[in-house]
């Protein structure tokens, strides 16, 4: 396996500039999902590391060997780099085992590589089948057994749980994030869905207008994103006017303690607060330091409910219930509300 390092990289397709300057590392064995909105670029930078389009500025590199950057281009073939598509795209006229062993010489199909990775997706009694005898998650494991096979340096997956009901795709990336670790791939998870990179990655890589706006651990992204723009993209925002003296901010729900998040606190002076819904507790009317507010809206998502509240001036509030079922709260009901914890400070309005 080897680390991943992309410096500098552009790539654009005549007026339209897909790629500005993206800088990513990614551990040998780990696995780091780029995350961001259709358009934003992250498919032309899994094309761009496997090698199926040519960088225009920056390099690529795999451990010490350089890979791509302009005018030196390897090939896709000479990079070994495998690609699971968001379809397994699997040979139809092969069986299991076949397709698995596609990319495998003799002495590897001799070595029981094929078994050893059909176990590790949890395919070991499906060698012989035909994949239209499949459903779609037993071919998307095949995909992954079939990438991981030949130990390539890295594994790309664009977007392979998208076309799977929500809960298959649960249990799918569940069994391929593990599969991956028991093989000790390194692995890039191109996707635009938030739950699915918070879940299974090491890293998160945030991808905004051909930039990568933030990386880290993802309870680092979630807990202190970079700007408003990563703090409502990856995740639900509560956001509150705030004025700032000291380290505490007074809000619409009352004096909330401030975490600075870029550049420090000011030493007092206007801006607004970053809660996340399940920092805000709902409590009965009149409990001691709350603030009253009315539930305009639930939507019950059976292991938990996210409320949309008003508060009487008018801010709008989202609450999450993790218990839905054990007090619930129906439209018009008045409640309280406090903060759990700390709220992330952002300077001005915006």
């Amino acid at each position: 396996m080897a680390d991943l390092r992309i410096t500098g990289l552009h790539k654009s397709y005549g007026p339209v500039r897909a790629l500005r300057g993206v800088d990513l590392v990614v551990r040998s064995g780990s696995l780091m999902a780029v995350l961001g909105p259709s358009g934003c670029g992250k498919t032309t930078l899994l094309r761009c590391i496997a090698g199926f389009e040519a960088v225009d500025a920056g390099e690529i590199r795999l451990d010490d060997r350089r890979v791509a950057a302009p005018g030196s281009d390897l090939p896709p073939e000479r990079r070994r780099i495998a690609v699971v598509p968001q379809e397994g795209a699997l040979f139809p006229h092969l069986s299991v085992r076949a397709n698995v062993a596609y990319g495998l010489d003799r002495s590897a199909r001799r070595s029981g590589r094929v078994a050893a990775v059909l176990e590790l997706v949890g395919l070991t009694g499906f060698r012989d089948r035909m994949p239209y005898h499949l459903s779609g998650g037993q071919q998307q494991r095949v995909a992954v057994a079939r990438a991981v096979a030949p130990h390539p340096p890295v594994v790309l997956l664009d977007e392979p749980f998208s076309s799977l009901d929500a809960a298959l795709r649960t249990e799918l990336r569940r069994d391929v994030r593990q599969a991956l670790r028991a093989d000790g791939a390194t692995a890039v998870l191109v996707t635009h869905d938030q739950a699915e990179a918070l879940s299974i990655a090491d890293e998160i890589a945030v991808m905004r207008e051909g930039r990568i706006v933030q990386s880290g651990p993802p309870d680092l992204v979630y807990g202190s994103p970079a700007d408003p723009w990563v703090a409502g993209f990856v995740g639900e925002a509560v956001w509150l006017p705030a004025a700032l003296h000291g380290h505490e901010a007074r809000t619409p729900l009352g004096p909330v303690p401030v975490i600075p998040a870029v550049g420090g606190l000011p030493p007092s002076g206007p801006g607004r607060v970053l809660l996340r819904p399940e920092q805000i507790e709902v409590v009965p009317l009149g409990t001691a330091s709350t603030v009253a507010a009315t539930v305009v809206r639930r939507d019950f998502q059976g292991h938990d409910a996210l409320l949309a509240l008003q508060l009487t001036d008018g801010t709008p509030v989202t609450a999450r219930i993790f218990d839905p079922t054990a007090v619930p709260y129906t439209l018009g009901d008045e409640v309280g509300l406090r903060v759990r914890g700390a709220a992330r400070l952002y300077r001005g309005d915006r």
